[in-house]
Parts: C-alpha cells; structure tokens; sequence
C-alpha cells in the first residue's frame, strides 16, 4: 500500500491508471472529475505480482507517467 499525491491546475476531468510492461491496464485508481489543488489516494497493490508498473495520471490539461517498482 502506498500513498500518490497530486495536483491538478485546473477544475475537470483527471483519470490515474496504473499498467504493467506489456501495456496493459491493472488497476483504476481514479476517473472521475477533480476540482482545482492538491489531491491524494492510496493504491492498495497486494493483488499484484512485485514487478515494474507506470502509473498514468491525465487531466484535462496534462499528463505524467511515473515508473514504479512493486517488491513484496
């Protein structure tokens, strides 16, 4: 389990998805419409196999992908 803080610059829509190497969506973490500031949610992973993943953030104005490594 760990803790993502971020920050929208502006009021809309913003999705956070997590993927594995191949590509391919494993967890939702966030779609859904997010007002202006700072913002934080925890990703319980405990389901998935240690490994390397991205988590995909998009707003309606930007978008970040950070890699992560999962080790349990």
């Amino acid at each position: 389990i760990t803790s993502l803080n971020f920050y929208i610059n502006q009021d809309g829509y913003a999705s956070i998805k997590v993927y594995n190497m191949m590509g391919q969506i494993v967890d939702v973490l966030l779609e859904q419409e997010l007002s202006k500031g700072s913002h934080s949610l925890v990703w319980d992973a405990s389901f998935l196999p240690s490994g390397i993943y991205f988590i995909k953030a998009k707003s309606s104005s930007n978008m970040a992908t950070q890699k992560v490594t999962l080790l349990k």
